[in-house]
């Protein structure tokens, strides 16, 4: 399983959870150690984005992926 593969399969993983709180997350790309992504629904404008953001997916990424720097939410 390559970088990319790994990174989507984590965010597969924590979708349910956002699902269940009327939101989503799609995987834009990852470039240059940094993934891209996008959070939809309830997500997208809620007041905890930058908390879900850094201390639950990026940390589930960086947990599994180390080389991983950072996560960006694109709009």
């Amino acid at each position: 399983m390559n970088t990319e593969e790994k990174i989507k399969d984590i965010i597969d993983k924590l979708r349910p959870f956002l699902i269940n709180d009327g939101g989503n997350i799609e995987f834009v790309k990852y470039e240059n150690n940094i993934v891209y992504i996008k959070m939809m629904g309830a997500c997208s404008n809620c007041y905890m984005l930058d908390i879900t953001l850094k201390e639950g997916i990026e940390a589930a990424i960086k947990e599994e992926v180390p080389e991983v720097i950072d996560v960006i939410n694109v709009n």
